[in-house]
């Protein structure tokens, strides 16, 4: 086994979310997504730029263990309350170990602290082939039947 192999996290790896800091932001500006899923997610460099730019972002890498796999971003704001899942990206080659459903879940936990949190929101493109819909729909999220900027809202009731 090469030393690369034993350092790719396995489908048991501890998921976490960890704040982005300057040591730590080159992985994530890397990560890419595979060429369909482009039209789909925001690259990890635009979107952390738009969370510099807007008070209410909050955003994390994901780590698998000890190796950043992915990019996490929340539209939170107390105030309204609005809690909406605004990016989700797993980088290509560790998508389909359930990183993925762990990073969500571990995001659900933080909007449970949030203030009046009684939903956590997201939106898709519905017209692309490989939408994320179905892996939402797998987590417990609804669609509500509202569209925002063409893309189609699901909701998490936080019970």
């Amino acid at each position: 086994m090469t030393k690369e192999a034993e350092k790719k996290p396995g489908r048991d790896a501890a998921v976490s979310l960890r704040e982005i800091t300057k040591e730590t932001l080159r992985p994530f500006l890397n990560m890419k997504v595979s060429k369909p899923q482009e039209e789909m997610v925001a690259n990890n460099a635009v979107s952390i730029a738009q969370a510099h730019f807007e008070e209410k972002a909050w955003f994390r890498g994901i780590y698998a263990d000890e190796t950043p796999v992915g990019f996490i971003m929340l539209f939170d704001d107390p105030e309204e309350p609005v809690y909406f899942l605004w990016r989700l990206m797993v980088a290509e080659e560790f998508q389909g170990m359930g990183y993925g459903r762990k990073a969500v879940d571990h995001l659900v936990e933080y909007v449970k602290t949030r203030p009046d949190a009684k939903e956590l929101l997201v939106s898709h493109v519905k017209e692309l082939p490989g939408n994320p819909g179905p892996f939402y729909e797998k987590l417990g999220f609804e669609y509500t039947g509202k569209e925002d900027h063409g893309e189609l809202v699901m909701r998490l009731p936080l019970r």
